[in-house]
């Protein structure tokens, strides 16, 4: 009788849970290593503030998301993508609403619930679990090595898959140790950065005193186009911190903003702080006569004040505060400096990692054959808004099934 094919997974989040359920539904036996002490705890921390597990927009426009590397994305997306997800948030008992913003979470907007319905029906499914064991690469036999409670611990798989994050957020697991791993196995990586980030600008004292911890709204941003900016703003929100930015409309810009970084040493961020207000009336209004009123006064009566007038003054001319068409270009198109980004471990996600062109279309390493890699170990990135979660789901699912298929091919024993 041929013995059952055996496969590991090492990762516990999104991704390799995925893999397992995918493995396991093929026939395949199925071990889960994580180091942490259990599975998904950057998926949960994630869900804190309401899991935004998927987005509702049109395919075209949600594949364009993953940006260079959408056409790499878009069969895994077409496979399991945004209603594909919500099905199978349903399978585990978990009800789906889309919010104002197209964003998907669970009814109850809780992780929980399904990360326990989830790991219960893995479970059933013959999966074993073996926490607090991190992975540190081969022995000599090709065997996987362990670090476990009770000792190092080898183990023989006749199929792999690595679905072990990416570099943010290290307290939950994600530490990017295997990229040297992998590294000096000869796969190309691409070095780990920050992505959906913050980033710095070195404030004036008076700015950090006054401004700290206050969001700005509403507000439209862009990288300026001398950087390589596609010269649209996009308008939402964001916080001024003690030491630069950070808030969902820093995010979304993260990746040119850093881009323009590496390639000029700063960025150039571009505020629009009366988006609604078109250039001319602006330009008319700061032209009427103010009299004895103070220029802060003269700022409110055309809607400036607050944290919009504390920025404008930290970073306009001084003397365009003595021309009204000077000035009002200056509300339109203010220009912030950003030195570089916030550290790694405190983005909510990071780019690089292992190339695609080391992997081929069943996300298979084409120099390791029998190891698969998934989520976000892999080299894209994507903005938040349920872009991350969707792909790491879809990723792991593809890594399963390309496994189950080298599986299947292996001549039996």
């Amino acid at each position: 009788m041929t013995p059952a094919r055996r496969a590991v997974v090492i990762g516990g989040g999104p991704a390799g849970l995925m893999a397992a359920e995918t493995l396991a539904a093929a026939g395949i036996a199925v071990d889960v290593y994580d180091a942490m002490s259990n599975c998904g705890r950057k998926f949960l921390i994630a869900g804190k503030g309401g899991l935004n597990l998927t987005h509702a927009e049109a395919f075209p426009s949600f594949v364009a998301r993953y940006g260079s590397r959408a056409e790499r994305w878009q069969p895994m997306l077409e496979a399991f993508g945004a209603d594909h997800l919500r099905d199978w948030a349903r399978g585990l008992g978990i009800e789906t609403f889309v919010g104002s913003s197209q964003r998907v979470f669970p009814s109850d907007l809780k992780a929980a619930p399904l990360l326990r319905a989830w790991l219960r029906r893995l479970r059933e499914a013959g999966v074993h679990f073996h926490l607090r064991h991190r992975w540190t690469g081969w022995d000599e036999t090709g065997a996987l090595r362990f670090d476990a409670p009770d000792g190092p611990v080898n183990v023989t798989s006749d199929a792999t898959v690595l679905a072990l994050g990416g570099g943010s957020w290290r307290r939950l697991g994600s530490d990017g140790r295997w990229t040297a791993t992998l590294a000096a196995r000869g796969i190309d990586i691409a070095a780990l950065q920050p992505s959906n980030c913050g980033f710095e600008s070195g404030w004036t004292a008076i700015m950090r005193e006054r401004s700290a911890g206050q969001p700005i709204k509403p507000v439209a941003a862009r990288l300026a186009p001398a950087q390589g900016g596609d010269g649209v703003f996009h308008q939402g929100e964001f916080i001024f911190t003690s030491v630069g930015v950070e808030g969902s409309l820093i995010y979304a810009l993260s990746a040119p903003l850093r881009d323009a970084i590496n390639r000029h040493g700063h960025a150039e961020l571009e505020l629009d702080l009366l988006p609604g207000t078109p250039l001319d009336k602006l330009t008319a209004k700061l032209s009427l006569p103010r009299g004895k009123q103070s220029m802060a006064k003269h700022l409110h009566r055309c809607g400036l004040d607050g944290v919009k007038a504390a920025v404008l003054r930290e970073c306009a001319p001084e003397d365009a505060f003595d021309d009204p068409t000077r000035l009002a270009l200056a509300i339109k198109q203010l220009t912030v400096r950003l030195t570089r980004t916030r550290p790694i471990d405190e983005a909510i996600s990071t780019a690089g990692g292992v190339r695609f062109e080391a992997v081929d279309t069943r996300l298979m390493l084409q120099a390791l054959p029998g190891v698969f890699c998934a989520g976000e170990m892999l080299d894209w990135e994507a903005p938040t808004g349920g872009y991350l979660l969707t792909a790491c789901f879809a990723s792991g699912r593809a890594a399963g099934l390309g496994a189950a298929e080298w599986l299947a091919a292996l001549p039996s024993a």
